[in-house]
Parts: C-alpha cells; structure tokens; sequence
C-alpha cells in the first residue's frame, strides 16, 4: 500500500512533539479505553488505525483503583506493567468522584511514570465557526507539581491548608522542554505564564528558570506575562500566542480555556510526555449521560492517536489520519450532535475511514 500526505506540512505541526524517527516497525501501545463514552470512542480509534493499517497493537488494560493495605486507591499493577512494557498508551477520559478521598486517577497515571510535560494544541478548525478562525497556539504545562502536589491537612476544624511545591529540576525541566519544542516546531515564540508578582518565592523560582532557559535558548522569543494579563490576551487576540509554558494549575485552566476558543474539548488532543514514554489522552469528561447511545464524538481521542503516532515515527499515517478528520469536519456532511449535526459516532467514524481510503489509494 502506497500512502500520501496531502496536508501541507504547517497544518499537521499543530499536533506534532517531540518525535522519533520515521519507523516501519510494529508498535505495542497500551490502551486505556475508560470511563462513559470512553470504550465507545476508543473503538472508533481502533477502526479508523486499521483502516490506515498502523503498525499498531493494542494491549487494552483496565485501571479500576485497587485497595492498598493501607487503605488507599492505587493503579493496578497490571497497568503499571503494561506501560513498563510498552512506555507508550492511549487513554480515553477517566472518571474521579468529587470529595470522597477517591484519588485521580489521571494524576497517578501522570506521576506513577513521572510524565512532567503535558502538551495541548488549540487550533481553529477549517469550515468550524467559533469566535476565531485564527488560533494556532500550543499550551505545555508542567505536569508533576504545583498545587496539585497532593500535599494538604487540616490545620484545626474549619481550616485547610493546600502546599503549593516548585522546584528548580521541574522548572527548569519544563522551561527547557518548551524551547525544545518551539525550535523544533519550528515555533518562534515562548511564553512564560506566571504570577511572580504575589508568589515571589514559588513562581519566582519558576520564572527565573525560564529566564536561564531563555538565555540557552536565544534563536527563539521569549516573554513573559503575568496570568490574569495572559487571560485577557488569550481572549481578545489569541492569534498573538505561539507556545506558552507554565506551572501545573495555570495549564490546567488556560488549556481549558484554549480548548473553549476553537470549539470545546471534544476537539482537542493532549499528550503527556516523560523522558520514558508517553501517554496520549482525551480530556473531556466521561460524558455518562451519552454512554452507550452512540453520540459521542470521538475526535479529541483520535486527535491525541495522532499526536502519538508522530511520537511513534508513523507521520505519513498521522497525516493521513488527521486530514480525513479535518476534511469530515469541515464538509459539514456528517457532524456529531456537539458539533452541531445529527451523525452518530458510527456514522461520524465511518466517514473518516472512507476519506481515509480514498487517500490511500
């Protein structure tokens, strides 16, 4: 079979990290279908890879929590293995009950295999109206730390203390990874998001390794903007934005916030990445309402395969994938209910694979 890629070459960059070489070997990947609609859109994943014929097997494993001796949630082991074996998975979105002491799984999948940068593209799509038809950004957000350090007590009754944790190997990490990336992206600028001017001592710390990171890195621009600024830029002109780098809970909310400007969650892919391996993920919710009616769209998920067989070293299936994706989209002819048709996901995924099939002939 002889592939062809038809998208120019910046349209798929968006989706692009740091990758391995072009490959024709066979790749296990583990694959963590999840909670609500995720067994549903992680099907539609698997058809549309065999329609391209990827070099992809798929080891499906189960992360229902299990109870340590001493009482606690853990990932089961034989998903820890699996990833050991692998060092590269596909995870469909996973749900965390809210205020039970129940922990996230997302966040021990992210520590567990210490997967440090999480990278989020936001780009408008072709022939999809929202509010900007200009959006090419790129968020990467330091992933292990932060707020979301799982560091808190209680002090007295009716008093909660949350410790913010920065280090200098994690800033300094990251800061590094996101001038890697904007150079070989061939991306020019790098935004440093922070709030340095209130927390002088944690985000200081962070802003001046992006400083030292600046300084090593000088073929690309660097910035640096407080939060709150970056959030009134990032709605009023997203367009100024290149890639941005900032601490675990800022990411957090400026992805989100970068998914809400080029039409919502289900269009947008993410990857965590660790010097060991990857993990590819949807990060919309599970959607419970919709589980097993067949009206999930699974996009962001296929999306995020994408950005993970680039990792691979399968960009001419990842081009040829993502351009079926993008070409169902904006011919508006078979659209899922959140992106304003009538398709079933089926439907949705079968007009994929057959602009997919026709790239490939």
């Amino acid at each position: 079979m002889i592939f062809r890629t038809l998208v120019k070459k910046s349209s798929l960059e968006s989706y692009l990290l740091l990758s391995r070489k072009c490959s024709n070997k066979a790749q296990t990947v583990t694959l963590i279908p999840g909670n609500g609609i995720g067994p549903e859109i992680a099907d539609a994943v698997k058809k549309i890879f065999a329609v391209s014929e990827v070099p992809i097997q798929w080891e499906s494993v189960d992360v229902t929590p299990v109870k340590a001796p001493d009482g606690t949630s853990q990932i089961p082991q034989a998903v820890i293995e699996s990833f050991k074996r692998n060092k590269v998975g596909l995870k469909g979105p996973l749900a965390t009950p809210i205020g039970t002491g129940h922990r996230s799984l997302n966040l021990a999948i992210r520590k567990t295999f210490s997967l440090y940068a999480n990278v989020r593209p936001c780009k408008s799509l072709e022939g999809y109206k929202t509010l900007y038809n200009d959006v090419d950004l790129i968020i990467i957000r330091e992933n292990t730390e932060g707020e979301y350090s799982g560091i808190e007590h209680i002090i007295v009754d009716g008093v909660v203390q949350s410790i913010k944790l920065i280090t200098e190997v994690a800033s300094t990490r990251i800061a590094d990874f996101a001038f890697k990336y904007a150079r070989e992206n061939k991306r020019k600028r790098v935004s440093a998001v922070h709030k340095a001017n209130i927390m002088k001592k944690s985000d200081g710390l962070f802003l001046h390794c992006c400083r030292l990171a600046a300084e090593r890195n000088k073929d690309i621009d660097f910035e640096e903007m407080f939060l709150d600024t970056a959030c009134l830029k990032l709605v009023s002109n997203p367009a100024r934005f290149d890639v941005l780098v900032m601490p675990n809970l800022y990411g957090d909310i400026l992805s989100d916030m970068g998914a809400g400007l080029i039409g919502g969650l289900g269009l947008t892919p993410s990857a965590n990445i660790g010097d060991k391996g990857a993990v590819f993920e949807a990060v919309h919710g599970t959607a419970p309402d919709i589980a097993g009616q067949d009206k999930a769209n699974p996009t962001a998920l296929l999306l995020s395969g994408v950005m993970m067989l680039k990792y691979l070293g399968f960009p001419v299936h990842a081009s040829n994938i993502q351009t079926a994706c993008f070409e169902t989209i904006k011919d508006g002819k078979c659209r899922t209910i959140d992106l304003g048709g009538n398709s079933k996901c089926s439907e949705f995924t079968d007009e994929i694979c057959r602009k997919l099939q026709n790239l490939m002939k």
